[in-house]
């Protein structure tokens, strides 16, 4: 198989696990066995030219993760204060 066929096998499965899972681009990265940035650059420069169409529904999907990636960082903090506090009440 060529090089570039690979880049366009990667990037069609990438867009396609992102979008069936709503996976973010680090979960995609671990599943993919990848960089975080190759997935990124993989699902917004490579795939809008391989297929339009899932480059449309996986940018939705970084949209959202965007988005949420603030309550997900509060609600992170807040559980490692609350296991902070367990572990001092000990």
């Amino acid at each position: 198989m060529k090089y570039f066929e690979k880049i366009k096998e990667r990037c069609i499965k990438a867009g396609q696990y992102m979008v069936m899972t709503n996976a973010t681009v680090r979960s995609t990265a671990k599943v993919m066995g990848c960089s975080k940035s190759t997935v990124f650059k993989d699902v917004t420069v490579f795939l809008p030219e391989i297929d339009p169409d899932l480059a449309v529904l996986v940018r939705a999907v970084l949209d959202f993760n965007k988005a949420e990636r603030t309550l997900r960082g509060g609600m992170a903090t807040k559980a490692m204060w609350e296991r902070l506090r367990e572990k001092e009440d000990t």
